[in-house]
């Protein structure tokens, strides 16, 4: 032994997960001059332009009531429609095992309770039926095909009013210019993630991420090239030591040490941090199964390994909001949503699907942007 190394306690990272949030921070609180200013402004705004509503009307609801006579005008006819509501099932915590403290399993879901594609996700392999399996796969590849051919189309029910089906949606006219506020009616469990959050409203969350990714990242390559004591040189053997490891992890580990080579690497700064990542992916064209919306993923990215139900998504470039996709098609990128620790990107990814004991390819693409923020809206066009 040439020398010991001992991490000093004061300059190691913190490797919380979760963040803990405040029960009193959605306390009420008594406006500010500006706050108050511009709502008079906002109040004159509205009394301008003068709309006929239904009696008992409430400003809120009136601001989904699509008037003939409004001036605003779709974009294309194909974005009018009707969006989820986000505010019951946006992004829920069944199952997701990193909020639970108990895995890394993740999950980032939107309500879901359409008959002709949202299905329920398949039973698990060992307690079906062949034929069951055979009935599950082809129900899965009917959907999918009637998700490619009638993209959001719903057909009206008839034994249920659609007020009362549709309950949950609201109506757009515009899905790329209708307002959406990013933070409405978030669950209280979104609260355990953490979000790089701008102090200066004009400044959007995502280009203070990447000035943290840019000094993070910098802060690193310093401590590389400054030729520390504390460091130790690259080519150098070293034993490593690891304090507070689960006995299911060392475990694994034991038993993968003799099989295959354990790759160790350090984690940046914020990067044992939950928050909800976006990777820009691709069905891989090895694979032909019908992958469908929060079906359970194992992601690789970079070193590191996530276990999560995503979300897809497609990207438009010109709005902030982005429209749900049932499905993972082929030949096109989609963006898969999930809650995982924090990354800094680009990183290549790598998307399997377990199959039994064995994992496929499903798959690949890169990693987008952290951004809890993102709006991902659910939806339908009704027909019949």
């Amino acid at each position: 032994v040439i020398r010991t190394l001992v991490p000093d306690t004061d300059s190691q990272e913190s490797l919380v997960v979760e963040n803990k949030p405040d029960p009193l921070a959605g306390e009420q609180t008594w406006p500010t001059e500006n706050e108050l200013e511009k709502a008079a402004e906002d109040r004159k705004q509205k009394k301008i332009r003068k709309r006929k509503l239904p009696a008992g009307t409430s400003e809120y609801q009136a601001a989904w009531i699509i008037n003939e006579s409004d001036e605003e005008v779709s974009d294309s006819d194909n974005e009018d429609g009707m969006v989820l509501d986000e505010g019951d099932e946006f992004p829920g915590q069944e199952g997701n095992k990193y909020l639970d403290l108990d895995g890394d399993g993740a999950s980032l879901r939107l309500g879901d309770s359409e008959d002709e594609t949202d299905n329920e996700s398949m039973m698990e392999v060992d307690t079906m039926t062949r034929e069951k399996i055979e009935d599950e796969l082809k129900e899965l590849k009917e959907a999918h095909a009637a998700d490619v051919e009638y993209p959001d189309e719903v057909d009206t029910p008839l034994d249920v009013p659609a007020r009362e089906r549709f309950a949950k949606y609201r109506g757009l006219k515009s899905f790329r210019n209708s307002s959406w506020d990013p933070k409405e009616s978030l669950p209280q469990d979104y609260a355990k993630i953490f979000a790089f959050n701008q102090k200066n409203a004009k400044i959007f969350a995502y280009d203070n991420f990447k000035r943290i990714q840019k000094h993070v990242l910098a802060k690193a390559l310093e401590l590389d090239e400054e030729g520390r004591e504390d460091c130790i040189p690259v080519g150098s053997y070293a034993r490593l030591h690891i304090k507070e490891v689960p006995s299911a992890a060392a475990s694994k580990l034991c038993t993968l040490a003799k099989t295959a080579p354990v790759t160790a690497c350090g984690l940046l700064k914020h990067e044992s941090k939950i928050s909800v990542l976006h990777f820009s992916v691709k069905k891989h064209e090895t694979y032909d199964a019908p992958i469908k919306s929060k079906e359970e993923l194992i992601f690789h990215v970079g070193f590191r390994q996530f276990v999560g139900r995503p979300t897809f998504s497609s990207e438009f470039i010109n709005t902030d909001k982005n429209k749900m996709e049932r499905f993972l098609h082929a030949g096109r990128f989609s963006v898969a949503s999930i809650y995982a620790p924090i990354s800094f990107p680009p990183l290549p990814t790598i998307v399997l699907k377990r199959v039994g004991e064995d994992a496929t390819v499903a798959a690949v693409g890169s990693l987008k942007t952290v951004d809890p923020a993102r709006i991902i809206l659910k939806r339908v066009i009704l027909t019949g």
